[in-house]
């Protein structure tokens, strides 16, 4: 069994994300971290499964970032929906989000959240995909603007926030990882940090 680190024995955790939610979720483990914005190309190949898609660029958006952070835990994450065989990505505007959430209404949708812990020491890496699957209600289009004016989540997969009133939107959620659906799955990322040494919690 490895002996425990601490995070000293990097120069740091590095969040390959500008997400807010993600910066979030990463708080909740009271590990020091920085946030860096990866520098990827996202755009799927021809061909490439859902899976294939988020691990591809979680590794990506964490190698992208070795050169910056060269003794470094680097984490990378992507995440898609799937809904009638279509891959749903962020909506970027409102109208986008509305065309989202009409084709999810009703649906079972299954979300994959890719994640990669890099260690740009000695460029390996561990990653793994998370899915959760949620089954939405019966939404009308005057819900739908409605729940749009509020969370407002034109950069979340699948036009919706869970952690917020997200969450009314869904009739039940199927997954080992909750915050998965939130985009960095705190669970595996866990067992991670343990496979380098890093036991959570840390001394305080």
């Amino acid at each position: 069994m490895k002996s425990a680190k601490t995070i000293t024995s990097f120069d740091t955790l590095v969040l390959g994300s500008t997400s807010p939610f993600r910066k979030e979720q990463l708080e909740k483990l009271h590990i020091p971290f920085e946030c860096a914005s990866p520098n990827c190309d996202e755009t799927p190949l021809e061909n490439e499964r859902p899976q294939q898609l988020v691990e591809r660029l979680s590794i990506k958006k964490a190698q992208s970032l070795a050169k910056d952070f060269p003794n470094h835990l680097i984490i990378g994450s992507d995440q898609v929906a799937v809904c009638q065989k279509q891959i749903l990505g962020k909506p970027h505007t409102h109208e986008n989000a509305v065309k989202q959430l009409l084709l999810l209404s009703g649906e079972l949708v299954r979300f994959y959240t890719g994640l990669c812990l890099y260690n740009s020491n000695n460029k390996t890496f561990q990653v793994n995909i998370i899915p959760f699957e949620v089954q939405f209600r019966q939404l009308s289009k005057t819900q739908i603007n409605n729940y749009l004016h509020i969370d407002k989540p034109y950069n979340c997969a699948g036009s919706f926030k869970s952690e917020a009133m997200g969450i009314s939107l869904f009739e039940s959620m199927t997954g080992n990882d909750p915050t998965a659906l939130i985009g960095l799955p705190l669970i595996q990322l866990t067992s991670m940090l343990a496979n380098e040494g890093i036991i959570l919690p840390l001394k305080s």
